[in-house]
């Protein structure tokens, strides 16, 4: 099917993105993708479907959050990124490419009411890799207004237990501090960190404010927090962690300084590429998705495989390393 910015309404492309459909659209000129995407999403939308762009890799992803931006302002779009490490890796991804995508996974996970259907933009990498399972997080969330009883020390538990830091003064997302009846804290997907007033155990108030001047910027109703990590750790997730690793690897040795780490409920370096021995299962992006209707970059097939066999060599790699 050839695409045009004539094409390019609702009703034309209420078709493409019908249930049980699969079309391909060619013949978009270049740096018109992102208008033909806001068309795509509209027109799931119109029917009650979310839309996901998967693009062959992160610098696609880049040029078409640019386009759409630009083509249509009016589009909040949910963005999921790869990790920026290599699978099998020894070090932790970006704690902001973390946080960024438990801030989609969340939205994704619970909507909130009256959400429109999700236009999710992510990549190849980021959709062949599984993921925490959808009604976990969803049942992950912290949420307060003011009035509630909140017990401080709870908070901070579960701060700690959902990789936030803890600092003297916050500045960057993740991090939170404490001062007597006032925590501060960053949350993930949000533009400004904000303050908890606290009288006694009753939240006050919650206002966000600028982290160079420290001064307040706005009241919120409302305050949503998400994890900053898709590791969890818990006493439930320590347990499973420890009788998967055991049941895989057998009993560890004295100097095995990841098992102790976890144990001792400290975060351990790379610990995310264990993911799948803190869980039961995991699920893959499309669990999330839904019924929403999926839009492949050209050339996602060959990213697809070439990641496989990325993963593939990294393994074998780490295999070779541990046996000499």
């Amino acid at each position: 099917m050839a695409a045009s910015p004539a094409l390019s309404t609702v009703e034309r492309f209420r078709p493409v993105v019908a249930r049980a459909v699969t079309t391909t659209l060619a013949a978009v000129p270049d740096g018109m993708e992102g208008a033909v995407l806001a068309e795509l999403a509209r027109a799931a939308a119109s029917t009650g479907r979310g839309l996901a762009f998967i693009a062959r890799d992160s610098e696609r992803l880049q040029a078409i959050s640019e386009a759409l931006a630009f083509f249509a302002p009016d589009l909040a779009p949910l963005t999921l990124p790869a990790w920026d490490v290599m699978p099998y890796d020894r070090v932790s991804p970006n704690p902001v490419i973390a946080a960024r995508r438990m801030a989609t996974l969340a939205r994704l996970a619970r909507p909130g009411p009256g959400a429109k259907p999700p236009l999710v933009l992510t990549t190849v990498n980021a959709a062949a890799q599984r993921l925490p399972a959808k009604a976990l997080v969803a049942k992950s969330l912290w949420s307060a207004v003011p009035g509630n009883d909140v017990d401080i020390a709870v908070l901070a538990r579960w701060l700690e237990d959902n990789g936030y830091m803890r600092t003297s003064t916050v500045r960057e997302a993740g991090e939170y501090a404490i001062r007597g009846g006032i925590v501060d804290l960053f949350a993930p997907g949000s533009k400004a960190p904000v303050r908890l007033d606290f009288f006694g155990d009753t939240l006050e108030s919650i206002r966000a404010f600028d982290p160079e001047t420290q001064r307040t910027t706005g009241q919120l109703k409302r305050l949503d927090l998400v994890p900053m990590s898709e590791v969890v750790l818990t006493p439930a997730t320590i347990k499973r962690f420890r009788e998967n690793y055991v049941a895989r690897f057998g009993a560890p040795s004295r100097d095995d300084v990841l098992y102790q780490a976890v144990s001792e409920g400290r975060r351990h370096p790379g610990l995310e590429h264990w993911l799948p021995l803190f869980h039961d299962h995991l699920d893959t992006l499309f669990d999330y998705l839904g019924d929403a209707a999926v839009v492949l970059d050209r050339e996602a097939k060959e990213a697809f495989e070439a990641r496989l066999a990325e993963a593939r060599d990294h393994y074998d790699a780490r295999k070779e390393a541990v046996g000499h």
